[in-house]
């Protein structure tokens, strides 16, 4: 890719007089700590694509999905804009939906562009899309820019909905330096050395893809030196198929190893069934802490795979995660769908066995969800295919599983994520899941925990582990002295410091036997080890779930 001649110097403001910021690039992210690498593209590409000057014309603005629409709405009309792009996303479409009914309704000249996943398809059935003054679907790096320059010189466009161009990579100037230091210093900072996808699975957005594109490896190497020059310590790479050309991958993946840091971290999702030996042998080498991956799973049901036209060799899927988590000190999430068409509550299970015998860190059990766009629609007839309307889209029932079901695997979901992935009860999780089939196990704990609490959320920890207590030895019946061994080496290594009612007594014998001092420095130990983890930690629940 040659891309030197992308980034100009800046160029001067036209002449003819202009508001302090013409243009105004915003989204609403699900939590501060994720940076968007979309509307840096955009910002980045303003000059290339749009004429020289108009980067400088242009501010970026990034709220999160909990702010109160009136404050977000306030804070963009302060900086006096004539066009405002915002970036549409599954997460955030509700709330700035609200966004945009009060721009128009405050300031109706201002033009209102809309991108993003979500508003790149059935643009016609969106509210958002009827109050907006334009879309642009699919890419938006150089037809953005190239909108702004018509909205504020002219000739004024035409057409509401525009067909976004996707140019060739190497046209397009790279965003990194347009992640400022606060970024690097507290945010995940999302980056792509490739584009595109060449799998078909029907449930993914990436299935639309002709196949996968490659930016130019030199470049892309030296914009993320220059951002670890800068300090920063967490990559997460968004390319859905990382390790598909495995040069490549061996060079990133070595580019990180010759700069190992006690505070890296690097995200990658892989394709689950190619792990050849050049890329086990540098895995192997990264610390523990450093290199997390994200495998998608999905089905391990040959008839549901082909039926969803997803490709995956089921063996060497099993033994390269086997490998992954006996082999390396990388941390390993895997990726579950339920609801797939064809998918039965029983095959599901057996699936779910099979990759929890595996051993992955996580298991990130998510419900399908009809994201516009995707092929899974062609399914809805001979499939009995029901979805929420509302976002996120989620399947409500089908012709295998029915409502009732559905919920219960829901509330699974929300407990699964509360329990075992929250890493907080490794050894009362090993009781309360075998012996025989962990899927059924924990299920029949997600029923009793619901008809017991009728709650999915808001549960403090020591409420946790007084009701895995009490489901452990009064309905599965295990005897109390195990349980108690379990989740008192759990809640120690939590380093919480409540009393849950079943260790109550265990605790204060503890307390009474260490002296005063010991337990004070201990303490404070303690604290200081938590608040060193706590970003961590944070930043891999962020790369995980975006």
């Amino acid at each position: 890719m040659n891309r030197p001649a992308l980034n100009p110097a800046p160029s001067p403001v036209p002449s003819r007089p202009r508001l302090a910021s013409p243009i105004v690039l915003a989204t609403l992210n699900a939590k501060y700590i994720h940076a968007s690498l979309g509307l840096r593209y955009l910002l980045a590409n303003m000059d290339a694509h749009g004429g020289a000057g108009l980067r400088e014309q242009t501010q970026l603005r990034e709220f999160v999905i909990q702010q109160r629409p009136t404050q977000i709405v306030e804070e963009l009309l302060a900086l006096q804009p004539e066009v405002i792009g915002l970036g549409i996303y599954i997460w955030n479409v509700v709330e700035t939906t609200q966004v945009v009914r009060l721009l128009k309704t405050l300031r109706p000249d201002i033009k209102v562009v809309l991108g993003g996943p979500e508003v790149s398809f059935e643009t016609g059935e969106q509210e958002i899309c009827r109050l907006a003054d334009h879309v642009i679907t699919g890419w938006g790096d150089v037809s953005f820019p190239k909108l702004c320059r018509a909205l504020l010189d002219g000739p004024k466009p035409l057409m509401k909905v525009i067909a976004g161009e996707q140019p060739a990579l190497a046209e397009l100037a790279l965003p990194y330096h347009e992640y400022t230091d606060q970024d690097l210093a507290k945010r995940l900072l999302y980056v792509e050395a490739s584009r595109g996808c060449p799998f078909k699975c029907e449930f993914c957005l990436s299935s639309l893809d002709k196949t996968a594109w490659a930016f130019e490896l030199d470049l892309f190497m030296a914009e993320m030196d220059a951002l670890y020059q800068r300090g920063a310590r967490n990559f997460k790479f968004v390319d859905r198929t990382f390790n598909l050309k495995v040069g490549h991958s061996v060079r990133i993946l070595q580019f990180f190893l010759d700069r190992m840091a006690p505070d890296l971290f690097v995200h990658f999702e892989v394709v689950p069934d190619s792990l050849p030996d050049r890329l086990k042998a540098l895995i192997a080498q990264f610390p523990a802490g450093s290199l997390q991956f994200e495998v998608g799973i999905q089905s391990f049901n040959p008839e549901v795979q082909q039926r969803i036209s997803r490709k995956q060799d089921n063996l060497k899927t099993a033994d390269n995660l086997r490998w992954l988590v006996t082999e390396s000190q990388a941390h390993v999430h895997a990726d579950l769908i339920f609801g797939l068409p064809g998918e039965t509550l029983e095959s599901f299970a057996q699936g779910f066995d099979r990759l929890h015998e595996l051993a992955p860190h996580e298991i990130q059990f998510g419900i399908l969800k009809r994201l516009r766009g995707t092929p899974i629609t062609r399914h809805t007839a001979d499939y009995a295919m029901a979805y929420d309307p509302q976002t996120p889209y989620t399947i409500l029932q089908n012709s295998t599983i029915d409502f009732a079901t559905m919920q219960r695997i829901n509330r699974f979901a929300r407990y699964w994520e509360m329990v075992a992935n929250s890493g907080r009860f490794a050894l009362g999780l090993k009781l309360l899941l075998g012996p025989g089939s962990a899927f059924n196990h924990f299920l029949a704990f997600s029923d009793w925990l619901w008809q017991t609490t009728g709650k999915t959320h808001e549960f403090a920890l020591e409420k946790l582990v007084d009701l895995l207590f009490e489901h452990l030895t009064a309905v599965r019946g295990l005897a109390e002295h195990e349980v108690h061994a379990a989740l008192l080496a759990d809640y120690r290594a939590s380093g919480a410091r409540g009393r849950p009612q079943c260790l109550a007594e265990l605790l204060s014998a503890e307390r009474l036997a260490v002296p005063v001092a010991s337990g004070k420095l201990r303490a404070e130990r303690q604290s200081r080890h938590v608040n060193q983890l706590a970003h961590r930690e944070e930043i891999q629940k962020a790369a995980a779930a975006a």
